[in-house]
């Protein structure tokens, strides 16, 4: 197949072909049916083809957007002439105050407006008399001048001893004088050419500067709107785009000094805040329902634009990002980066991510349960491991852990949990609520003791709580373990501690999936001090996690992109700081790896020391107590026997929830590792009872040789 050159300004019947100006390639020999076709309709395709082209039509749009520019600088340089000769500027700003509804700022405006009549006049009136006052100035400077010289003058000729220099600085000046002329003369012709194109290029110059063009005549990246900057007219117009009657009218009365209506226009963080007091007769509800509207005028995606509440009456805040600065990742936790980072559970704030305006969000967990909820994989465990991971550099602070997932997210926990509970089957939610219900009675034993007594603090940890609350099972007294009633065995232990725990420190920690009235009861979210939501699908769920108080006033966790927005979450807390007035934050909160994970752990455990992690069995497995002695004393070179019942206990209650110091010894006599009192307290050696287990293994070898 060859390529020809169809020459569409050349009819076939002509004779010798000419060049011509204009071809379309095309491939295979032209048919019969191409050649028939009239010149002047084929000339037609040629011209509509060349005008309807990308290059064309860029450069059209070039030639008329910079012919629009000094139209429009022009028009905007005529405008400011105008309004610094006349009152117009005040005239419109008392309309703008008047149509808001701000009678004070008319007043104001309209006494500037007065002072600027009157200075106005006394100019005026000052030009009547600028003539005569020129003339004796003219004058006596002519005369000051010529003294002057004469005095140079004879200053030269005394000096010379010549006494023609006297009009030798007089000459001087008449020298200047010529060469000043010479060069305007020089010069006048040039300037004439010069000068109305230099005033041209300037009122372009203001055009362009401030795009004094249509969207059709910009080029394409500036056609489009998305991420252009947030100005005054832009929030007017956006606001004014709304649909709501009553503010549109109002705006419509304001002229074009809307923007009155408008705070100053802050930098906060990856976007811009604004307050924006609405008219009369507009409610701040009808703009927050409004939010996707809001933001698509704006050139924002909907997540982008957050609509608050502040203390000022009839006032929303508008916080709009940066076009996709929130889809960019935020920096690395300070848990992460700074090695010698410690906690204080009482007076510390976990470093747990940024707010919206950039700045640094962190939280306080003293004396508060928490509740963490969202849909699955949107970063929920990670963000609850992020606060319990910097908890863990306090070495008082207390872990027990039921992680109903069993996917591995809290190992690195082994060491540092006194109760590590890993699984997502019925008997791990059957242990998680024996964890619950030991702290049930760890919060009591503190309650009754004497006043004034101070306890460490006691954090149990449930993930995946929803597991617990929907498991069917039920005890042996016919009392389920799941549900919401009164029988519940976990509901009922998460509301005691909800109830008085704090009181002692003892708090519950819980995060959960999709919250609904069966999987999260209401009573169990309601005592949470500190809710926070990653994205929700509806907003009765986002009432759910986070409570009515706060969606009224714009937390909206319902409207977070799922997938896009991982780890960002909406909290509720006094624990964090909330800016005045609203009653919630958003927060990006940092992501910690497991390998990150891991390393902030291993500084955790050097911090303690020797805690035994008990992982709980399953319960009938016939047991070895020395054995179960042995890994209760961990790394410990001695505990007292006291702790080591308390352990025995946790690491299984049916077996061990009845021992007494009595048992205890009982079992160990005879072995070599007897308890032995050390510092005043009875003891149990590690090394000891190492050696007892190891020469019984021994035993046990050689008769079964």
């Amino acid at each position: 197949m060859t390529e020809n050159v169809v020459h569409l300004f050349k009819d076939p019947q002509d004779g010798p072909e000419t060049p011509a100006p204009v071809a379309v390639a095309a491939v295979g020999a032209p048919d019969a049916e191409t050649l028939s076709v009239p010149l002047w309709a084929r000339s037609a395709q040629v011209i509509r083809a060349m005008a309807t082209r990308e290059t064309t039509t860029t450069a059209c749009r070039a030639v008329a957007r910079h012919g629009l520019y000094v139209v429009g600088g022009t028009r905007i340089m005529a405008r400011r002439t105008w309004e610094s000769r006349t009152p117009a500027r005040y005239e419109r700003m008392i309309r703008a105050a008047e149509a808001a509804g701000n009678y004070e700022a008319a007043t104001e405006w309209e006494e500037r407006g007065q002072r600027f009549r009157d200075a106005r006049h006394r100019r005026r009136m000052d030009l009547l008399t600028a003539p005569l006052d020129a003339a004796k100035g003219v004058a006596a400077a002519a005369g000051m001048g010529a003294g002057m010289l004469l005095l140079i003058g004879i200053a030269l000729a005394v000096a010379n001893e010549n006494f023609a220099d006297v009009a030798t600085p007089v000459m001087a000046v008449f020298q200047l004088i010529q060469w000043l002329v010479f060069i305007i003369s020089v010069t006048w012709g040039p300037a004439v050419t010069i000068g109305p194109w230099a005033a041209l290029i300037g009122l372009w110059a203001v055009g362009k500067h401030q795009q004094a063009a249509p969207a059709w005549a910009m080029p394409a990246n500036h056609r489009d709107t998305d991420g252009e900057p947030v100005t005054p007219s832009a929030v007017v117009l956006a606001l004014r785009n709304l649909g709501v009657s009553p503010l549109r009218n109002a705006i419509k009365d304001m002229g074009d000094a809307g923007a009155s209506m408008l705070g100053p226009i802050r930098i906060a963080g990856c976007g811009v805040e604004v307050d924006v007091t609405l008219p009369s007769g507009v409610s701040t509800d009808e703009v927050q329902k409004r939010r996707r509207k809001l933001a698509e005028n704006l050139g924002r995606h909907e997540h982008e634009v957050f609509i608050t509440i502040p203390v000022a009456a009839r006032t929303v805040r508008l916080w709009v990002a940066d076009s996709g600065a929130l889809d960019e990742p935020i920096g690395p936790s300070p848990l992460v980066t700074d090695e010698s980072m410690t906690a204080n559970y009482k007076t510390g704030r976990a470093p747990w991510g940024q707010d919206l305006r950039g700045d640094a969000a962190a939280l306080s967990v003293y004396q508060r349960h928490l509740l963490i909820t969202g849909l699955s994989n949107q970063g929920k465990t990670a963000a609850l491991r992020a606060l319990a991971l910097w908890l863990a550099l306090d070495r008082t602070v207390e872990f027990r852990i039921a992680d109903l997932k069993g996917a591995g997210d809290w190992a690195m926990f082994l060491g540092l949990a006194t109760v590590l509970i890993q699984g997502p089957t019925d008997d791990h939610v059957i242990q998680a609520t024996e964890m619950l219900e030991d702290g049930v009675r760890e919060m009591e034993r503190r309650l009754q003791a004497p006043p004034g007594s101070v306890f460490p603090p006691l954090v149990l940890l449930v993930d995946e709580a929803q597991v617990a609350f929907m498991c069917p099972l039920q005890d042996e007294t016919k009392r389920p373990y799941g549900g919401s009633k009164a029988t519940s065995r976990y509901f009922m232990a998460a509301r005691k501690i909800h109830n008085q725990g704090r009181a002692v420190n003892v708090t519950l920690w819980q995060g959960t999936q999709d919250p609904t009235d069966q999987n999260l009861p209401k009573l169990v979210r309601e005592g949470a001090h500190t809710r926070a939501s990653l994205a929700l699908g509806t907003e009765s769920q986002a009432r759910m996690a986070l409570g009515d108080k706060a969606v009224d006033g714009g937390a909206a966790p319902n409207l977070l992109r799922p997938g896009l927005d991982k780890g960002t979450l909406v909290v509720a807390s006094d624990g964090i700081e909330i800016p005045a007035g609203q009653a919630s934050v958003t927060v990006r909160t940092h992501y910690v790896s497991d390998e990150d994970a891991t390393a902030i752990a291993e500084r955790a455990r050097a911090l303690r020391d020797g805690v035994i992690t008990l992982q709980v069995i399953e319960r009938g497995e016939e047991r070895d107590p020395l054995a179960d002695i042995l890994a209760a004393l961990g790394d410990a070179s001695r505990v007292p026997t006291t702790d080591v019942l308390k352990r025995l206990a946790s690491l299984n209650e049916d077996a061990y929830g009845t021992w007494t110091n009595g048992d205890l010894k009982r079992v160990l006599d005879g072995t070599g590792a007897e308890p032995y009192k050390s510092e005043g307290r009875m003891v149990v050696g590690r090394d000891r009872l190492a050696r007892a287990l190891a020469n019984q293994d021994d035993a046990g070898s050689a008769s079964a040789s």
